[in-house]
């Protein structure tokens, strides 16, 4: 009945049904076991380019158009998130500085850094988290996690930051305008340090974008999708992921290496 309903012989269904499977199959089935164990490891946050660089380093030749395939076939997706994103209009800022980043070219880490303020739900109040990032590696120097979105936050991230790099006086600190940034504590901090501080152009999101993106990233991969009903449990997360995001987490704009390969690199 099968064999007169798809117009095939009986004999021929039976050929192949005890035909061995391809050589092409056989590599397919092969590849699907790398790429799965590569997305497990980027815990399920790489798309099929960040796969076939991964999978090409390893010294898989492969295009990015079949592990692209292989990913659909098997619906292995990277995570992704539409984000929240807080306006939180205009902050009065005691005096006007300028986008000092914007003509310093960070050839080497510890140049210029970029700092920024997130929001984190946990059960139904908000956390904040400051991050500074070198902006020539990428690298996560510093952050804090904390109730209160001040100017104690964003030094707590900054001392962190300190404390682990050493940089030497001369260092450009930016953020956006917030009041954060902006308050005479946070500016006398970097006063001492001996840090030229600079900000975002008014009403210019885009300055720095260094750090939206690494929002962007952390809230997609570790963030999006959980719900965390205690403090303790949204710290151990950031706490889990900066490590990853700095020493295994592959990045596009760095030669598809980790922000700590990166910076050995030019060492």
């Amino acid at each position: 009945m099968m064999c007169r309903v798809y117009g095939v012989t009986r004999a021929g269904y039976y050929a192949w049904r005890q035909r061995p499977v391809s050589a092409r199959s056989q590599d397919n089935a092969r590849l699907v076991q790398q790429i799965r164990r590569i997305h497990a490891a980027s815990r399920h946050t790489y798309g099929s380019p960040r796969i076939t660089r991964a999978l090409r380093h390893a010294g898989q030749p492969v295009g990015e158009n079949r592990v692209a395939r292989l990913m659909r076939e098997q619906c292995i997706k990277a995570r992704s998130a539409t984000l929240y994103r807080a306006n939180p209009g205009h902050h009065a800022f005691f005096t006007s500085i300028p986008n000092r980043q914007l003509s310093t070219l960070a050839a080497r880490p510890d140049q210029v850094w970029v700092g920024d303020i997130t929001y984190l739900k946990v059960g139904q109040v908000w956390r904040y988290l400051a991050v500074v990032m070198d902006k020539c590696s990428r690298r996560i120097v510093g952050w804090k996690l904390g109730k209160n979105k001040d100017a104690k936050l964003t030094i707590g991230a900054l001392n962190q930051a300190t404390q682990r790099r050493r940089p030497a006086p001369g260092l450009i600190f930016h953020s956006d305008r917030g009041i954060e940034y902006a308050a005479h504590a946070f500016r006398d901090r970097l006063a001492q340090l001996g840090f030229v501080q600079s900000m975002n152009r008014p009403r210019t999101m885009t300055d720095n974008a260094h750090m939206e993106s690494f929002f962007h990233s952390m809230k997609s991969e570790t963030i999006h999708g959980r719900k965390f009903n205690e403090p303790h449990e949204v710290l151990a997360a950031v706490r889990s992921y900066m490590p990853f995001y700095n020493h295994a987490r592959i990045h596009s704009s760095l030669n598809y290496v980790p922000p700590a390969t990166y910076e050995k690199l030019l060492a």
